[in-house]
């Protein structure tokens, strides 16, 4: 599986800032809607979201929310800042943060969301056990992202372009399954959404 480094994922979102909404705005609206519905977030709730990178996302959470959103690349935040202040959200706290890291206090959130970040991370396992660790039991772990397909040729295929995309910032090759286990998150639910059902969104209860 290709390794990535905070070196090439800090510059490859660091040229992609510019153009990331125009980029993937549309093609991944779809699995935005569906992975903030599925939070099932309540009146007052503080939710966190992982990787929230332009904020793409926020226009799409409920007003009477607090969220807290962090992110590695600071050029991404610079433009979900700018979204902050033109929708007047002020129940919302951006902040540059390593996600493998999370400067947060056990069972401190209600629900965690993570879209499109998982696969863009040096190190997943880590990531998802620190989602794990700042959310309430019982609370909502929402999980959107691509992974390696079970079809072995597409699976195939993914491998082939995996070092390539690497040099984008992702991954193509990593399994959904085994980082769960690894992780010890369990899918309370599971749905394909996106383009061509390419992209898997997974609720999981932090038992």
């Amino acid at each position: 599986m290709v390794v990535l480094d905070y070196k090439q994922i800090t510059r490859a979102y660091a040229i992609l800032s510019p153009m990331y909404d125009l980029l993937f705005e549309r093609i991944f609206h779809p699995g935005r809607v569906a992975a903030v519905q599925l939070l099932g977030i309540k009146p007052n709730d503080l939710v966190l979201e992982v990787g929230i990178g332009t904020g793409l996302n926020l226009p799409l959470y409920p007003p009477d929310c607090h969220l807290v959103g962090v992110d590695l690349s600071r050029q991404m935040l610079s433009k979900a800042r700018e979204k902050v202040e033109e929708y007047g959200m002020d129940n919302v706290t951006i902040k540059v943060m390593d996600a493998s890291k999370l400067e947060f206090p056990d069972e401190h959130f209600d629900h965690v969301l993570a879209t499109y970040v998982i696969s863009a991370v040096p190190e997943p396992v880590q990531v998802l056990r620190e989602i794990k660790r700042v959310c309430k039991k019982n609370g909502h772990i929402v999980i959107l992202n691509h992974f390696k397909s079970e079809n072995p040729v597409v699976g195939t295929l993914e491998e082939f372009v995996a070092p390539l995309c690497a040099r984008l910032g992702f991954k193509t090759d990593l399994k959904l399954m085994p980082v769960l286990r690894e992780a010890q998150l369990h899918p309370e639910q599971l749905h394909r959404v996106n383009l061509l059902n390419g992209w898997s969104l997974v609720r999981c209860l932090n038992e």
